[in-house]
């Protein structure tokens, strides 16, 4: 689609924060109002729609796409959505360690227990680490409370915090990044340790470069928009 506009514009409205086009307001591809909780997130928003040349390019607008996602999938499911999210708890990477080698295993302890430990401190819950991949069933009052934890975020934030769980594998990561304080880097640098390992060892081709890179990408990108949002 070509750029049909001059002027973007941030408008209070009974909705939250619209963006207006020459004065039009902005709809959701499900045609709702695209309205975002806050001033900061509503320029984030508004400036990808500034910065859009004759044609309008969705790959250059992250933050509508993450906003388009919380006002026309997450909102309107917001129960079942959070669920899904709060699954990844019963298979979170940070439980699952490697077996050797020895300075793996190592780097696993090093980034993932202090994480486990903050979850711990944070919502007075317990995990069942093991070695290998083969499923261990977690304790069911520990996946009651992150489930509750979760079901209590609003639409925009859960949007964002489904891209950086998915991303990363593990639960636990993206509630240290939303509620502990941890550094988006050091959370990715975690999340990434057993990719690190195997480049280290065997290479990386251009591809595999690339979609690092855009994992990258997509991680930061959330991690920004989750903390706009809130």
């Amino acid at each position: 689609m070509r750029r049909f506009y001059t002027e973007v514009a941030v408008i209070p409205g009974e909705g939250g924060f619209e963006i207006r086009l020459d004065g039009r307001p902005v709809r959701t591809p499900a045609r709702a109002l695209l309205a975002l909780p806050n001033m900061v997130l509503a320029e984030a928003v508004a400036g990808e729609w500034r910065e859009q040349n004759e044609v309008i390019d969705p790959a250059s607008m992250p933050f509508t796409g993450l906003a388009n996602a919380a006002i026309d999938h997450v909102a309107p499911n917001s129960a079942s959505f959070a669920a899904d999210v709060a699954r990844y708890g019963e298979s979170d990477l940070l439980c699952y360690r490697a077996d050797g080698p020895q300075e793996l295993v190592e780097r696993q302890a090093a980034a993932w227990d202090p994480l486990l430990e903050w979850a711990r401190a944070r919502y007075d819950i317990v995990f069942r680490v093991t070695q290998g991949v083969l499923p261990v069933p977690q304790p069911q009052e520990t996946l009651d409370r992150l489930a509750h934890v979760v079901a209590a975020l609003d639409a925009f934030t859960l949007a964002g915090l489904s891209t950086v769980v998915a991303l990363t594998g593990s639960l636990v990561a993206g509630l240290a990044l939303l509620e502990g304080g941890h550094a988006p880097d050091a959370i990715w640098a975690a999340a990434e340790i057993d990719e690190v390992w195997q480049v280290e060892r065997w290479g990386e081709d251009a591809q595999a470069s690339a979609r690092a890179a855009r994992r990258a990408r997509d991680f930061a990108t959330s991690c920004a928009f989750c903390a706009m949002a809130r």
